[in-house]
């Protein structure tokens, strides 16, 4: 049996949503602000009323435990840029992205932007897949459109893993 490239990274990515809707389907509201330790970001509300994620330009050393509400607004953050660049649109700006804010409203905010990219998967021929694709590399014409979808595929898997851990650990802690 012969699979295309495109087939084979779809069913990779339906793959890694199903274990992350394993989590998704299971987070309260409480999960997302959850801090497991000390040292962590997290999002927090600014004067506004809107969220904002904790961030630096350099990676602080140690890195801090991220909570479930700074890797939920971090996927919108990471997949609304790749999304931007596989459509052809202008690229939001990381702080352009907003995160909706704990329990339901992240997890619709989610499931929407994986229907958003379904689309542009499924307009996508094995021959798109050979174009360049600038993110996530700085200055890199070697990579192309199939390596971005499979490093979403693998941040996405990362994401979801990290979210489903914190998730286990809040609740083991409160049992």
């Amino acid at each position: 049996m012969s699979v295309t490239s495109r087939v084979l990274l779809r069913w990779q990515f339906d793959l890694t949503w199903s274990l992350f809707e394993y989590h998704l389907e299971r987070l309260d509201a409480a999960d997302f602000l959850w801090e497991p330790a000390a040292y962590c970001w997290t999002v927090r509300r600014g004067s506004d009323g809107g969220w904002t994620p904790d961030w630096a330009d350099t990676e602080p050393d140690p890195i801090p435990v991220p909570t479930i509400g700074w890797l939920s607004w971090h996927i919108g953050w990471w997949w609304t840029v790749a999304s931007d660049h596989l459509g052809g649109r202008p690229v939001r700006q990381r702080t352009d992205v907003g995160w909706p804010g704990a329990g339901e409203p992240t997890v619709a905010w989610l499931r929407g932007l994986r229907v958003e990219w379904l689309g542009q998967l499924d307009r996508l021929t094995d021959a798109d897949l050979d174009g360049t694709a600038p993110f996530p590399w700085q200055d890199d014409d070697e990579h192309t459109v199939a390596h971005m979808l499979g490093w979403v595929n693998a941040e996405l898997m990362k994401n979801a893993a990290e979210i489903g851990q914190l998730r286990l650990l809040r609740a083991a802690a409160s049992a």
